[in-house]
């Protein structure tokens, strides 16, 4: 079974939409994006060839695709912008705010060791409590833009 460009284009697919939707700074980064799913896609084939099943191959390519993508630091400030600010702005503007908020609160991240299960920290609720204050700060000094 040769790895054909239609088995690498699903995993890159499936990254990039990964990557597109939760960690926008690795969006433009098509090194990483490459060479990820021909990882993922020659993971899957191996343990194809090895007898594997089905189920078993996409869980072994999943891993080697999604690894060190789980937490997410958009996904954690567009969480804190939905919780905490939604009622200052309309649903379609969450995700725009959000987006502009991720290198206002990139240092807030610094002081964390993040991972793959950070969301399931003790420090998840302080970091969280970080990017609110510094939201709502960003939000009193320069407005809604």
């Amino acid at each position: 079974m040769k790895t054909t460009q239609n088995d690498l284009s699903y995993f890159t697919l499936r990254l990039q939409e990964h990557i597109n939707n939760s960690f926008p700074e690795l969006s433009k980064d098509r090194t990483f994006v490459s060479l990820r799913s021909a990882l993922a896609a020659n993971a899957y084939e191996g343990a194809f060839l090895s007898g594997n099943t089905i189920e078993q191959c996409n869980e072994i390519a999943d891993f080697i695709l999604f690894e060190n993508l789980h937490f997410s630091k958009f996904d954690t400030i567009f969480q804190v912008v939905c919780n905490e600010f939604d009622t200052i702005m309309a649903d379609e503007e969450l995700r725009p705010f959000a987006l502009q908020m991720f290198p206002v609160c990139e240092s807030v991240f610094k002081g964390y060791a993040l991972s793959d299960d950070f969301a399931y920290d003790i420090q998840y609720d302080l970091l969280y409590t970080e990017l609110t204050g510094r939201i709502q700060l960003w939000i009193e000094e320069h407005g809604l833009q």
